[in-house]
């Protein structure tokens, strides 16, 4: 099914690529398993994308899963093995434990026979996009070189709130990703629009940086 999806609806929704810069092949992916899920139900699309961070957050808690889906090296029954240990996971323990669907074993199957498992952290981070424009959502990523100090932080987040895209969204979320090579500055991402603010004294400028560019 979703291979299907796949080739009739990898082109249908456009995403930027500003903040992420996920390649073009992991878009392709995030569009069809998004428009695959919606097809069946907004309920569908809501497990999926609890699956996807799932498995994401797998991913990343895991070096030998992340290596994993980094190495394009592996044969047909390591990728098999490899994909069970990250559905377990995602699956978690327990009473809960809840079966993965089969979309989302299918996408993740369709990458690996494809030699695209390195594509995952783009094509759920793609999903996650579509998912959030669908509900109103704007999701705004600020990336530091190291956690933002909360006074700064919370100037950041109104300043934000108060621009037109945060005006027409239903709700607006802020994520603070630390990345140390960034060294001093910090990169705000919202959408397909990506603003480097190198130092603290330009944030009051972000605000006429959002009027002007939204």
């Amino acid at each position: 099914m979703l291979s299907s999806a796949f080739r009739t609806s990898a082109t249908s929704v456009v995403l930027g690529r500003g903040r992420r810069a996920a390649s073009s092949i992991a878009l392709k992916y995030s569009n069809a398993i998004y428009s695959a899920a919606l097809k069946q139900s907004p309920q569908v699309l809501t497990k999926v994308q609890s699956e996807l961070n799932a498995v994401s957050k797998s991913v990343n808690e895991v070096p030998e899963l992340k290596a994993f889906v980094a190495n394009p090296t592996l044969s047909a029954k390591e990728r098999a093995l490899g994909l069970d240990a990250i559905l377990a996971r995602a699956e978690g323990a327990g009473p809960k434990k809840e079966p993965i669907s089969d979309l989302t074993k299918n996408l993740l199957f369709i990458l690996a026979e494809n030699g695209r498992l390195a594509q995952v952290p783009g094509v759920i981070e793609g999903f996650n996009e579509l998912v959030a424009k669908y509900r109103g959502e704007l999701e705004v990523l600020v990336t530091s070189a190291a956690p933002l100090p909360k006074d700064l932080s919370t100037k950041l987040e109104t300043i934000l709130r108060q621009s037109q895209a945060a005006q027409q969204a239903k709700s607006v979320k802020v994520t603070n990703k630390v990345n140390p090579s960034l060294l001093g500055g910090f990169v705000v991402d919202f959408g397909d629009k990506s603003i480097d603010l190198s130092v603290f004294s330009r944030v009051n400028k972000l605000n006429n940086i959002l009027q002007q560019s939204i």
